[in-house]
């Protein structure tokens, strides 16, 4: 008998769902209600995901765990065939999951309440915020492909209602939209990659005791099968899949959505960046990791579609660090940062497997999350300021702040072994540099480690140290309901302390559950017992890298001291130290590389002269065939009109006249006088008469 937290799993995502759609009902002037329904249901929804990773726990001292529940959702033909099923799933992955995204949004609704206290849209906030951790906790727990689309979807419109939250100012209204088309891309290929699965195997439950989409049967039949092209099936669909994931977690060229996702509010940035939106498209890589490892007989074990994901997120990793050299948005800094760990997460999976990147993925989202509450309340001390050039010397003035975010900022520079970014980034590492395929994701993967570690020492020099700029404010990058002044910044509020000191505990410790000696969430990923063993520490090669990728990280933090905290910024007007060095390769990197610029040339025109393609077959084609048709049915209706009017209608009349006409001649020879009867029969049989002698007489 399965125990009741499988039965009941459903309640995790339910409760966030039920709490937002009573939020929606309530007046704006509820606003403690409003708060306290969507921490309430977010504690709930942790507390039965505890118990539902202390399940995984217990059951995995004595088999692998992978316990669903199916349930039948829409019939549409006779027999096992016309059945669409929908379910859940509890297993390692999930549980993992699970906790992650609940303790994390916990974190940010509490901090959310002293953030946007303010704000008169309070109550309408967090009727947002909880439909996008519910959704998103219904895509953790989906035992099929449609309910996690469906997830996925919500996900999407969430994202878009919460970018464009301040919807008054042009910026953030541009940021939703440009948000939700980008995904949108990618989530038409995952669309296309579901109904090919579909076609294939007839069911998109992931796990169905052996009849699942993802259990062996079906996937050594996809990948017995050759398209075309050269690839497996299952390689062709499971690049699909990867498609609708890289949208999502904004890998390149489908990145350019996140960085502007910065115009919501910052606990929205916190939850996109660390457990929601940008993490729903590494867990689909990781969920449907069978498919995209299927590989034919005899075929190497790696499939061309890993291949993709591992080059994907190499690329991408380099390509967000370098973009963050040259930012001057505190968050848009975080936000790139959070494009290059995504790439180290598609990476550790393409190259190691589910339980190398989902480690980085899990340490990522406490540190990330730390580090965006942080730069809120940086931002929130320096009364709505994000600009770096005009912070400065908050390290006396902020100093909880100070120190948690740097607990943070040495978490995502991989600082070494005390630090749980150096545990996941370091098991990446070994893992590229043992793929046989190419030593290049390795490489590109400590390039990204001495860039991350420059451009954060970078920002703590700019922000924490030095005098204040605060003096000469800017007003382009402020947030609403914040008035700029060059009063002294000051530490934020108890209610936004309290998050930044419980995820700095964890970017400190939550590394020490996945080291070489003991691998704990690796094996737990695995479903086998963890083992310690001290002589994993000094297998052939680990020593070496661990070495390389410290000296990259030191090499990093020192350069980047040595730029930017040695001669702290006085004015903000100063030129960038790396632009005085090489202006032109500064402007092509502070440029993004003009990729938007290219989107905008390209397929944002073609898109307006398709449209105007379109408006002009529309509106002279089309239009003037409808119009032409139009007069050629008003020309028939006035030939009819005639025909009927002086051809039917008078003759009609005329034929009416004469029978009438006839009817009253021949109404006289009844009119009941018996005289004219007798006339009339006189008269005939005189007629009769001549008629016979006529006859006769020939």
């Amino acid at each position: 008998m399965m125990p009741w937290i499988i039965h009941n799993l459903w309640l995790i995502p339910a409760l966030p769902l039920l709490a937002a759609g009573v939020s929606a009902l309530v007046p704006q002037r509820c606003r403690r209600f409003s708060a306290l329904l969507g921490c309430g249901s977010m504690g709930l929804s942790f507390l039965l995901s505890v118990l539902a990773f202390v399940r995984c726990l217990e059951a995995g001292h004595r088999a692998a765990v992978k316990e669903v529940c199916n349930f039948e959702w829409l019939r549409f033909a006779a027999g096992t065939t016309g059945v669409i099923k929908l379910g859940w799933v509890l297993d390692p992955l999930t549980a993992a999951m699970l906790l992650m995204v609940t303790g994390v949004s916990l974190l940010v609704f509490i901090y959310s309440v002293g953030y946007l206290a303010e704000d008169g849209n309070f109550t309408r906030f967090f009727t947002f915020l909880s439909l996008f951790a519910g959704a998103m906790l219904g895509l953790v727990i989906a035992n099929s492909l449609l309910l996690l689309f469906i997830c996925w979807e919500i996900v999407g419109l969430t994202s878009y209602l919460l970018i464009g939250f301040w919807y008054h100012r042009p910026d953030a209204a541009a940021a939703a939209k440009k948000a939700f088309i980008t995904t949108r891309l990618g989530d038409l290929a995952l669309l296309l990659g579901m109904v090919w699965l579909y076609s294939q195997t007839g069911t998109l439950i992931f796990f169905d005791g052996g009849a699942g989409c993802l259990e062996a049967g079906a996937v050594s039949g996809l990948a017995a099968q050759t398209t075309r092209i050269g690839m497996t099936l299952a390689s062709v669909i499971g690049l699909l899949i990867f498609a609708g994931a890289a949208g999502k977690s904004a890998q390149v060229p489908l990145h350019v959505w996140l960085p502007d996702a910065m115009e919501g509010p910052t606990p929205v940035s916190a939850l996109i960046h660390a457990a929601t939106m940008v993490a729903a498209g590494v867990f689909l890589v990781a969920r449907v990791y069978p498919l995209l490892s299927a590989h034919a007989v005899g075929a190497s074990a790696q499939t061309a579609s890993l291949q993709v994901v591992a080059w994907t997120g190499a690329l991408t990793a380099v390509f967000g660090a370098s973009i963050a050299l040259t930012q001057n948005d505190l968050k848009r800094i975080l936000a790139y940062s959070t494009v290059s760990q995504l790439g180290y997460m598609m990476m550790g999976l393409g190259v190691g497997g589910v339980a190398v990147g989902m480690f980085h993925l899990i340490t990522h989202a406490c540190f990330k999350a730390l580090l965006f509450l942080g730069a809120g309340s940086v931002i929130h001390g320096c009364k709505g300021e994000q600009d770096i050039r005009f912070m400065g010397g908050l390290r006396k003035l902020m100093p909880v702040t100070f120190t948690t975010y740097t607990a943070g900022m040495l978490a995502l520079a991989g600082f070494p072994l005390f630090f749980s970014g150096f545990w996941s980034k370091d098991g990446i590492l070994l893992a590229a540099r043992g793929w046989p395929v190419s030593r290049g994701p390795f490489f590109l993967g400590l390039v990204g480690v001495l860039l991350t570690a420059f451009y954060m020492a970078r920002q703590m020099a700019l922000v924490f140290f030095g005098r204040n700029r605060a003096a000469h404010h800017s007003n382009h990058r402020i947030e609403p309901g914040r008035n700029p002044v060059s009063a002294e910044p000051n530490e934020s509020p108890p209610l936004m302390i309290l998050p930044l000191a419980v995820l700095a505990c964890f970017a400190v410790g939550l590394g020490w559950a996945g080291t070489p000696v003991w691998p704990w969430f690796q094996k737990f990923l695995e479903d086998q017992p963890p083992d310690l063993k001290h002589a994993r520490f000094f297998e052939p090669g680990a020593p070496r890298l661990m070495l390389l990728s410290t000296g990259m990280v030191l090499l990093g933090l020192f350069l980047g001291w040595k730029l930017y905290g040695r001669k702290p910024l006085r004015n903000p007007e100063e030129p960038d130290v790396l632009k005085r060095m090489r202006p032109d390769l500064y402007a092509l990197v502070e440029k993004k590389y003009f990729i938007d610029e290219f989107y905008e040339a390209t397929v944002i025109r073609f898109n307006a002269w398709a449209a105007a393609v379109c408006h002009i077959v529309d509106e002279w084609v089309l239009g003037g065939l409808m119009r032409l048709l139009a007069c050629l049915a008003i020309g028939l209706a006035w030939v009819n009109r005639a025909v009927e009017e002086f051809v039917l209608n008078p003759g009609f009349d005329w034929g009416c006249g004469g029978t009438r006409a006839g009817g009253g001649g021949l109404s006289r020879l009844q009119d009941g006088r018996v005289q004219n009867y007798l006339r009339i029969i006189g008269l005939a049989l005189v007629a009769l008469v001549l008629l016979l002698i006529w006859g006769g007489g020939n």
